[in-house]
């Protein structure tokens, strides 16, 4: 099957969740600059889960244009990744009102583990169909980031119990990691292409 449907609707989906989350943004009646202090902490919590979804559509794209053909499993695989980046404006806002709370902070990273989780098998299954030597297994090689950002997640989500801020830092920690352009990818399409394009 082709994957232009696929990347249709994943792109669609984004776009509402992203939407969805700024809609949560309430303005203030008065119209001093005082008056977004109080809404400081849920704007700070939009800009973390932006990034994060800029981050999963960015690698989406990528890893979707390494593929060739779907298969049924793929597109449950990523309907399965939609479900969790699907509650992160849920989770974005309760963090965002409560502030430094364990358990809306434990949350969120549960929800960030969960979509980190839905990624991987996702990228598995599509690696199943192209193959090892595929240029997206070439590209991902060891995929030490996509290895650590789980275990961060998961000692976030324990932190949040001792001292919320500890998580936040370590949220913030992940987002970093891949917010540095991925360009193993764009390193192995390139060069892919001389041999390509080279005499048969």
């Amino acid at each position: 099957m082709g994957k232009g449907r696929l990347e249709a609707f994943s792109d669609a989906v984004l776009a509402i969740i992203i939407t969805i989350m700024v809609l949560e943004l309430r303005a203030p009646h008065e119209t001093e600059l005082a008056a977004l202090r109080p809404l400081l902490p849920v704007l700070l919590s939009y800009v973390l889960s932006f990034v994060f979804l800029g981050i999963y559509w960015n690698n989406h794209h990528h890893m979707l244009y390494c593929t060739r053909q779907v298969t049924g499993a793929i597109l449950w695989a990523n309907l399965h990744l939609l479900f969790w980046l699907s509650l992160v404006p849920f989770v974005t806002a309760w963090m965002g009102e409560n502030p430094l709370a364990s358990t809306p902070t434990a949350l969120y990273g549960v929800v960030l583990l969960m979509a980190g989780m839905a990624y991987l098998i996702l990228q598995q299954q599509i690696l199943r169909v192209e193959g090892k030597q595929s240029v997206l297994a070439t590209a991902l090689g060891r995929d030490l980031k996509g290895k650590l950002s789980p275990l961060l997640c998961i000692l976030a989500i324990g932190a949040a119990f001792v001292h919320p801020g500890i998580a936040v830092v370590l949220y913030l920690l992940v987002a970093l990691m891949w917010l540095v352009p991925d360009r193993r990818i764009e390193r192995a399409l390139s060069q892919l292409e001389p041999s390509r394009s080279g005499p048969p």
